[in-house]
Parts: structure tokens; C-alpha cells; sequence
């Protein structure tokens, strides 16, 4: 690793582990930067590959958590709070503290505490899975988009003002969660779905269709921020700078696309995925992005938008 100047030092799981590349300051008394101080669990390092599976969820947290701050989304941080933010990474029919032991471990939110199932940074197996649950996209980047998005629906909507909005476009949240997903997996999959829904998951139940909703307005967020931090011209619109900081380089406000309206972002999107589709095509892939956004999607996007920028 490169020598810091005097103002900041490495993370311990950098130093001690190579699964990091975040700061602390130096006069700073944690030796983990604030992603990993969010770690409540960890699997055993010293079984298999968990080593390298653990250094993929803690790159694919950093990324989310990069793109929380530039939408200017600020979690809850402090442990003793009790909204706050916190992860528990966790490998079937592992060893765990504080009660944690468990098989199988199911990715999950609940009160705060994000659970990830370690298989799902393992390529091979998490590739086996969405074969057989039938899915077009899966990727760990994802599950924390999607659990992030439980976390601010508690945050921005349970008791909010947009509560009754939210209701209307998604659905009534307070239909019996467990019934609700246990239809959907015992019932053949309604073939209109995707008239509806961004994905056939989200059609399960109300907070299922927030949390889709809400994980790709993020995916949508962050590639346009990387299709411009790469020089991409998308239509007529320009791009304001990606990061606004404060003295210490840190986030202190969203990075704001000029887009007079929600649509011309969705323009904006649709032109860079068909390229990228057209692109893996090329190269005998399968299409980076396999989604359709009909006009009942983009309602609730943009109600997304809405919620975030109303910040």
C-alpha cells in the first residue's frame, strides 16, 4: 500500500485483511473506517474461501454506501440508536456470537440489521440460484440495494407524509407480509407481471415492490454517474459534477443531473442500456440489463426520485 501523508491512515481490514481501501483519520480512537464500523457480524476467516467472499460484500457495501451519500442519504450510524444502520455477514451452518448461529442464513432487513448470506458473493452459487428461481438479473451489488431500500422505507415513508402516496401506487403495506410471500412462491408466476412491476419478486408483496423499485433507481443513479464520469454523451443533457465535497473530501450533497424532469433521466437510461445490451451482444453475453420499464414502473421511480430529492 502507498504511504499516507500525516492526516490519515488505512483501515485495519485493509492492513490486516486486503478487504478495504476506505481512510480513518489519524487521530481518530476506531482503527475501522465508518463502512466497516457497520459490520456486526463477520464470517470465520480462517474456513475455505470465506476470506475472499467477505472482501466481495465489503467492496459491493463500500459501492452502496458511495452512492447513498452522493443522493445525499445519510443512515443512521450510531450503534447505540435503534434505527441504526448495521450488517451481518453470514455463511450456513456457520459459528456465530451473540446468538447468531443459524442454518440456512436468509438475506434478509429487519430493525436496521442487514443479514447477507456469504453464497451470494460466490459467482458459481449465486448463478445456480437465479437459474432456479427463474430470475433475468442477480448480483450482489444488488441484494444491498434492495435491503437498503427496507431500511429507508422505514427511514422516509412508515410515518412519513408520503405514506398515503405510497400506498396508492404500491399497495397497502400492512397485507400479511409471510402470507403474501408464501403465495407468491407456492403460485405460478403471473405472465402480466411485468406490466406492473420491475420484477416478478416485486410483485410479492407492497414493501417487496419498493425495496425493486427503490435498488434501481440506484442502479440506474450510479450508471449514469459512471457513464459520465467516463465521458458518455447521453442526449442533450449535461451532467453536473458527480461528488460534491467538504474540506476532508467527504460527501456533503447529491450529485444533480440537469434534468428538468424525472422522464428526461429515464430517456437518459434507456439510451445507455440498449448500448450496453447491444455492446454485450457483441461480445456473445447475455444482456447486462434485462429489464422493461413500462409506464407503471416509471410512476413509481419517479416517486422514488420524488422521495429522495425531497430531502
Amino acid at each position: 500500500m502507498r504511504p499516507l501523508d500525516a492526516t490519515w491512515r488505512y483501515c485495519s481490514n485493509a492492513t490486516n485483511h486486503q478487504v478495504c481501501n476506505w481512510l480513518v483519520e489519524a487521530n481518530d480512537t476506531m482503527d475501522r473506517c465508518w463502512s466497516c464500523r457497520l459490520n456486526q457480524v463477520i464470517p470465520n476467516l480462517n474456513e475455505g474461501k470465506n476470506l475472499t467472499l467477505w472482501g466481495r460484500m465489503e467492496s459491493a457495501k463500500r459501492r452502496m454506501l458511495n452512492t447513498l451519500y452522493q443522493l445525499g442519504l445519510t443512515p443512521e450510524t450510531d450503534p447505540t440508536k435503534s434505527d441504526a444502520l448495521a450488517f451481518r455477514f453470514m455463511a450456513d451452518n456457520g459459528d456465530y456470537s451473540e446468538g447468531a448461529l443459524g442454518s440456512p442464513v436468509y438475506t434478509g432487513h429487519e430493525r436496521g440489521v442487514i443479514t447477507i448470506n456469504l453464497s451470494e458473493a460466490d459467482a458459481g452459487a449465486r448463478e445456480t440460484l437465479r437459474e432456479a428461481m427463474n430470475e433475468p438479473y442477480r448480483s450482489l451489488l444488488g441484494h444491498f440495494r434492495h435491503e437498503i431500500g427496507h431500511y429507508f422505507w422505514d427511514q422516509l415513508i412508515r410515518a412519513g407524509h408520503w405514506l398515503n402516496e405510497y400506498r396508492a401506487l404500491f399497495g397497502d403495506e400492512r397485507e400479511d407480509y409471510q402470507a403474501a410471500l408464501s403465495r407468491y412462491y407456492a403460485s405460478p408466476i403471473d405472465e402480466e407481471w411485468n406490466q406492473h412491476f420491475i420484477s416478478a419478486y416485486a410483485s410479492s408483496h407492497p414493501w417487496e415492490d419498493w425495496a425493486e423499485s427503490w435498488a434501481h433507481y440506484l442502479h440506474m443513479f450510479d450508471g449514469l454517474e459512471t457513464a459520465h464520469a467516463q465521458g458518455f454523451r447521453l442526449g442533450e443533457h449535461t451532467m453536473e459534477s458527480p461528488l460534491q465535497t467538504d474540506a476532508k473530501g467527504l460527501a456533503i450533497g447529491p450529485w444533480s443531473p440537469d434534468y428538468p424532469e424525472f422522464e428526461s433521466m429515464v430517456s437518459d437510461w434507456q439510451r445507455l442500456t440498449v448500448a450496453l445490451n447491444a455492446m454485450n451482444r457483441s461480445m456473445g453475453l447475455s444482456d447486462v440489463y434485462p429489464f422493461s420499464l413500462t409506464p407503471a414502473v416509471v410512476e413509481k421511480l419517479d416517486f422514488v426520485h420524488r422521495v429522495i430529492n425531497d430531502l
